[in-house]
């Protein structure tokens, strides 16, 4: 097990030691795993991300709750590779927390370096500096200090400028979705969602009955004008869900000309926008401009998450809203987030200290710096099977088959191989990007890169064709 002050130990190595724990001789169904508190002193780290570990573990069957008992292991029979005509979603997650499983599909930028240890450092610092509140100082919205310097990284200018009491922070960024999804009364409404989109947002549209129509990116990694102005002028949308700069899983960012143009068709409408600005500090380059910057923003949601930037020890969703003040504020009250108020005040100050902006420059150079020899041995050796949409940031690589290949098939010869892809059809719900894969390869060393790239052509070649 790795000390805790080693670089990439977060929930994954909690995970992993589980499943060693589990598979020894006395792992049967009866077997009493440690308690919270027992295993974070046993492995060093945080009571938080031993939760994280075991609700993963409780999700996928392998372990169940006793109240004022504990965590038990559930006997069950050995995990095989599921059907073709499962739900292909739940295989990706099933066979990625697998033993063995390498991983060609997993989008966590932060694995090659997250802010988890200053955060804890630091928020251990602040314990000292402040006892426990009494609870009657909760703030259901979120820490104000982490409010007020939020509001201030997302002003720009005296009319593009946002304030403490517009933004509210969550749990979690589906949390954070779900009660968007409520407050816009989205159930049954039309939204417009640019394409390929992340699954996490799809399903969630999805299971909230979501009418959903996909507005599909360019080559040049822009929208068609005319397409959404048509969209715009039939139909009754509700809402159109677009990036605030880069676009993912494709890793490309909007034209300028492009996003102007964008901007003004939908002023012109008085369409509301929800941004998504999960990935926006992790583009290369940036024109210093945002999709927000052009938008009306009294008709503009901004939602985003800590987890992507700084690491697992800070998962809180937030949103940025001038307008539904009322209905925010009731459905965060009812929703009852537990946050840990010196946690929102420890990445506070990793805003304010400047420490976000320095960790960002060397995150950009290290995702970088891993994509590029990906890049390099695709096109070196798949250049007749695949073509590379050249990435502008991000942690993964969008490719596209040559030959019109079932990607399906692909998947499951991949999978038999213990080699996890991403398929690009996950990326959209009426059935666009199937001859896609969106491809990341963070924690392999080049000799195992250039073998799971020969798999990963051997399987293109003896694919069928659709």
């Amino acid at each position: 097990m790795k000390a805790a002050g080693e670089p990439g130990f977060a929930y994954q190595a909690v995970y992993r030691y589980l499943m060693r724990l589990m598979a020894e001789p006395a792992g049967d169904g009866n077997l009493r795993l440690p308690s919270l508190r027992q295993l974070a002193d046993r492995l060093n780290v945080s009571i938080s991300t031993i939760q994280y570990a075991y609700s993963l573990l409780e999700k996928e069957g392998r372990i169940y709750s006793v109240a004022k008992s504990g965590y038990y292991v559930r006997a069950v029979v050995g995990l095989t590779p599921p059907a073709v005509g499962n739900d292909l979603l739940e295989t990706v997650y099933v066979n990625a927390r697998r033993p063995g499983m390498r991983l060609l599909s997993a989008e966590d930028p932060v694995s090659v370096q997250s802010l988890d240890s200053p955060l804890l450092l630091l928020e251990r610092e602040l314990l000292r500096q402040y006892p426990r509140q009494p609870s009657l100082l909760d703030q259901p919205c979120g820490e104000l200090e982490l409010r007020t310097v939020l509001a201030a990284r997302y002003t720009t200018s005296p009319s593009q400028c946002w304030h403490a009491e517009d933004v509210y922070i969550g749990a979690d960024l589906r949390g954070v979705l779900e009660i968007l999804v409520a407050v816009l009364q989205l159930k049954h409404a039309t939204v417009l969602v640019e394409s390929p989109c992340d699954w996490v947002i799809l399903r969630l549209l999805q299971a909230a009955e979501v009418r959903v129509i996909e507005l599909p990116l360019q080559a040049c990694g822009g929208l068609e004008p005319q397409w959404l102005e048509t969209q715009l002028n039939t139909g009754n949308v509700r809402l159109v869900l677009l990036s605030s700069g880069l676009c993912m899983p494709r890793g490309t960012q909007v034209p300028a000309d492009n996003r102007i143009t964008i901007a003004r068709l939908l002023r012109e409408h008085g369409t509301w926008v929800l941004e998504n600005d999960c990935y926006g500090e992790l583009g290369e380059t940036m024109d210093g401009e945002r999709l927000r910057d052009r938008l009306d923003p009294d008709r503009l949601l901004v939602f985003s998450t800590f987890e992507k930037i700084i690491g697992i020890e800070a998962p809180y969703g937030f949103v940025l809203s001038r307008q539904w003040k009322s209905e925010m504020l009731r459905h965060f009250l009812m929703r009852s987030f537990r946050l840990s108020p010196i946690r929102q005040k420890a990445i506070a100050r990793l805003y304010r200290n400047g420490r976000i902006d320095q960790h960002l420059q060397v995150l950009r150079r290290l995702l970088k710096e891993r994509r590029t020899p990906m890049i390099h041995l695709l096109r070196e050796r798949l250049g007749d099977a695949l073509q590379v949409v050249e990435p502008q940031g991000g942690a993964t690589v969008w490719v596209r088959s040559v030959r019109p290949v079932d990607m399906r098939d692909v998947f499951q010869r991949m999978l038999r191989q213990q080699v996890l892809i991403a398929p690009g059809e996950l990326f959209s719900l009426q059935g666009l990007h199937g001859h896609h894969l969106r491809l990341s390869l963070l924690e392999q060393g080049e000799h195992g890169l250039v073998g799971i790239i020969g798999m990963l052509g051997d399987a293109l070649r003896l694919a069928p064709l659709e």
